[in-house]
């Protein structure tokens, strides 16, 4: 379990672009993603590019002990109706137990208390057990199903839709972060 003040995330710059670009092109990645070609340095640029503007996507990097280690992205931001999908990944193979969970918990209170939406949405393969357990720790719950939504590998594969809530969120928060991160006087390892 990760520590919280040795956890952060921070806005991407373009010295994480080659690291962020060779994440998301392994076959670990890619698998679980909707777009799972290898994305050209062209494109890469091109996404950082809209990214950079300000008023799209925000893409976030998570660091542990000032190593980056993942990724979150927050798009199709609609800020009449306070809401965003979110797609995140932990790049490295050999990240720290539980950096995932630290990477979320950030994430969640970003979207939350930093830019105030009301729901986080996501959409995960059917098939991605891990994924799905992942959103419910973190208080997501089942919006509905997407059936036969995406054709990957030939076959078309059924989504699971899921949200997050701030109303959630502000009940949940401190639970969460002692369920996510050691927390000094609150650790079992103390």
């Amino acid at each position: 379990m990760l520590r919280r003040e040795d956890c952060l995330i921070r806005g991407i710059e373009e010295q994480d672009l080659d690291l962020v670009l060779r994440w998301r092109n392994s076959e670990r990645i890619r698998t679980h993603m909707y777009t799972d070609h290898l994305i050209s340095p062209a494109e890469h640029r091109s996404w950082f590019e809209r990214v950079k503007q300000g008023n799209g996507p925000i893409c976030k990097i998570f660091e542990h002990k000032g190593i980056p280690l993942g990724v979150v992205n927050f798009t199709q931001i609609d800020r009449n109706h306070h809401r965003c999908q979110w797609g995140f990944y932990i790049g490295e193979s050999d990240a720290p137990k539980g950096s995932g969970s630290a990477m979320g918990y950030l994430s969640l209170q970003f979207a939350f208390e930093e830019i105030n939406l009301n729901k986080v949405c996501a959409e995960v393969f059917a098939f991605n057990s891990v994924s799905l357990g992942y959103h419910k720790k973190l208080g997501f719950v089942e919006e509905g199903r997407f059936l036969q939504h995406v054709f990957k590998n030939g076959v078309y594969e059924d989504i699971v839709v899921l949200a997050a809530f701030q109303k959630n969120w502000r009940d949940l928060n401190k639970q969460l972060e002692k369920l996510c991160f050691e927390m000094g006087e609150y650790s079992d390892r103390d």
